[in-house]
């Protein structure tokens, strides 16, 4: 499971890597939107985690609104299906990959994706850079947004359902959608506002069970 995972890793990343190169920007960020969906259905088909009916309905409200963004891009929707489906698969196979510690499974995996990608380096390697900002970006990237964010996913997974897991993936585009906003004053249109209100509505409605617990536990508390 742990070598599954980063082989999924690799294949991701270069299905994303080659959207946003050959196809568009937009089918490589709508592929992380639609992967919290493909992330629950894969759960319940694989997994059989027990999925109730307002799960269900939060599942429903985030296709609906991945319907309204993806309108008159379907080959862009293809591709980002594609790429959903792939990270899904590695969440879906951590899930079950229990038995050892996670950052010892994702040093594993990110030796072996590199071992992976080693043999394509003679080919498509180029001049190696010189620019000291180059390699501080580079370590940014490498463990700010990437080795950090996948720690905590696989971390998450111990404690959290795949599908709970997924759809509190929703999280970075709404956050991205509010920066847009508020911070770069970017416009947006009535669907965009619709189809992440839709969002974020999901992701109370799917936690609405665990959310209702909590309270009912913190009352108790409090009321001793």
């Amino acid at each position: 499971m742990t070598l599954l995972g980063g082989f999924l890793l690799v294949l991701n990343w270069f299905l994303f890597i080659y959207a946003v190169n050959h196809v568009s920007l937009q089918s490589a960020s709508f592929a992380y939107i639609i992967c919290p969906i493909i992330t629950t259905v894969l759960a319940f088909i694989i997994l059989k985690e027990k999925i109730n009916y307002w799960q269900w309905f939060a599942v429903l409200l985030c296709v609906i609104s991945c319907i309204i963004l993806s309108y008159g891009n379907l080959k862009d929707l293809i591709y980002s299906i594609v790429i959903a489906f792939s990270f899904g698969l590695y969440l879906i196979s951590q899930r079950r990959n229990n038995d050892f510690d996670k950052f010892l499974i994702l040093t594993i995996q990110m030796v072996f994706a590199s071992i992976i990608l080693l043999p394509f380096y003679p080919s498509y390697g180029g001049a190696i850079p010189t620019e000291p900002l180059f390699y501080s970006l580079l370590l940014v990237i490498v463990v700010l947004f990437t080795i950090i964010p996948l720690f905590l996913n696989l971390y998450a997974l111990k404690g959290l359902n795949s599908s709970t897991v997924g759809i509190l993936m929703y999280t970075n585009p709404l956050i991205h959608f509010f920066l847009a906003i508020c911070y770069f004053k970017e416009s947006v249109s009535v669907a965009q506002i619709i189809s992440y209100s839709l969002i974020a509505l999901s992701i109370v409605v799917f936690n609405i069970k665990q959310i209702l617990t909590l309270r009912q536990k913190e009352f108790v508390y409090f009321k001793k």
